[in-house]
């Protein structure tokens, strides 16, 4: 019976990792990642935007981010002095949480594999520690709840 109850936690847990929140819309800016729901907020800052459909018409200097193009990728630029927004990168995440900094980070229920990766720390909310597949790992979720 045991077995049965650890067989199922294992297969929810596994499946919880695997679910992307469709709704999350993501941004790059400054090739920093964001969501759209960010930039609407910033319209008085921002110099321009170009909405990206699909993985296919990504531009080269967007293609490592294709993984979050599920539903487009948004591309905005910042004026002039306004490209200073608070940013952390997956390690920098993971070492805030005492989790290995090689760990990946999902927000909602995107996985952020690269150490390097850089995102904006406004879209960071909602945050737990789990575990994936033995490993520790933070999970974020954009909107507030």
């Amino acid at each position: 019976m045991k077995k049965l109850f650890y067989s199922l936690l294992l297969f929810a847990s596994a499946s919880l990792f695997a679910q992307k929140n469709t709704s999350t819309q993501f941004a790059v800016a400054n090739d920093v990642v964001g969501t759209v729901d960010m930039f609407t907020t910033k319209g008085d800052i921002l110099q321009g935007k170009g909405v990206l459909k699909t993985k296919a018409t990504l531009p080269q200097n967007l293609k490592k981010y294709a993984y979050l193009a599920d539903n487009g990728l948004t591309e905005y630029k910042f004026k002039k002095g306004y490209e200073g927004q608070d940013r952390l990168t997956v390690a920098q995440i993971n070492q805030m949480y005492g989790v290995d900094k090689d760990a990946p980070v999902f927000i909602d229920g995107y996985e952020f594999k690269n150490p390097e990766t850089k995102i904006y720390a406004e879209i960071l909310n909602n945050v737990e520690v789990q575990e994936n597949n033995g490993r520790k790992v933070v999970t974020y979720t954009s909107k507030v709840k």
